[in-house]
């Protein structure tokens, strides 16, 4: 059993609790996830099986879409409705024009700290143990990347907001800066992950529907198999002979009897390429070195 799973995750449990939960209804121990999202939030987790698992390091790239709710009047320590209140509330919040032109300048690349009670790591350690220690550490900025952050509707203290960003975004982190901007604070009350890339919230599955298909024995029809993961990536189909080579890990001459079809154009040194052999199975990524493809991931 291999392929990607979108999986529609509730409120509540940890990202990672739902992978342990997938691993009980399947049988399967080849389980992860891409993409964690904080218990409170919800909406889409990319959940890989087997095989596709292998793939995640190349999705690290694509971005991320969310709607939510920021409230106003109140910053909390972990940047969310969890935690700890600093200060006390504030009841003059700003009128919707002033909310528009802060959430403008929000916009563009962006110079971003992450929450202290997050799992961006200092020292080979999560933020979040030395915040839960008591500990005040200087945290490393990061580039990152909003593209859309749009006003849905607002009634103080709430903004109904929807953005989209890249990925190492963090959407607390951007409600309590908001907040700071607009000189009232402010928490993230609500978070959704509608999209991931080309993959969609609407697409996925919840736990529950996972759980029925299982029993029923359709759950692979769920599945986005390893040949549908990667598209981005430019394919090149192999020959018996070069899948023989590939399975123990010899590079193939992009122009010989090792390849079905000659790519054209001849792919750039240096460039990425998924292997497919004579059935069509993703069997490969290699790296270009002149005229060889060099398999650095197989999957046979």
């Amino acid at each position: 059993m291999d392929g990607l799973l979108l999986l529609r995750k509730p409120s509540g449990p940890t990202s990672h609790d739902c992978v342990v939960r997938l691993r009980k209804i399947l049988g399967e121990k080849r389980i992860g996830h891409f993409g964690t999202l904080d218990p409170f939030a919800e909406g889409l987790l990319l959940a890989g099986i087997g095989k596709a698992t292998r793939l995640f390091p190349f999705f690290g790239t694509i971005g991320k879409t969310y709607e939510g709710v920021i409230r106003l009047g109140q910053a909390t320590d972990t940047y969310d409705r969890t935690g700890t209140a600093l200060g006390p509330a504030v009841d003059s919040l700003p009128a919707e024009e002033d909310v528009l032109r802060a959430m403008a300048r929000f916009r563009g690349d962006l110079i971003q700290l992450a929450p202290p009670f997050s799992a961006k790591k200092l020292a080979g350690k999560p933020l979040y143990v030395y915040a839960r220690g008591g500990a005040e550490v200087e945290r490393r900025p990061a580039a990152v990347r909003v593209d859309r952050f749009e006003l849905r509707s607002y009634a103080p203290p709430d903004i109904d907001f929807e953005v989209s960003c890249s990925a190492g975004t963090y959407v607390r982190s951007l409600a309590h800066d908001l907040g700071a901007d607009l000189g009232c604070g402010a928490h993230l009350h609500r978070l959704v992950r509608t999209a991931m890339g080309k993959y969609r919230l609407d697409e996925a599955k919840t736990p529950e529907e996972i759980e029925a298909a299982a029993a029923a024995g359709r759950f692979e029809a769920f599945l986005i198999p390893p040949e549908g993961l990667l598209e981005d990536l430019p394919a090149v189909s192999v020959t018996a002979a070069g899948r023989a080579l590939v399975r123990n890990g010899r590079a193939i001459g992009l122009f010989g009897s090792a390849v079905a079809v000659p790519p054209e154009p001849a792919p750039a040194p240096g460039a990425v390429l998924r292997l497919f052999d004579p059935e069509n199975r993703l069997i490969a990524l290699a790296r270009i070195k002149e005229n060889e493809a060099a398999p650095f991931l197989v999957l046979i």
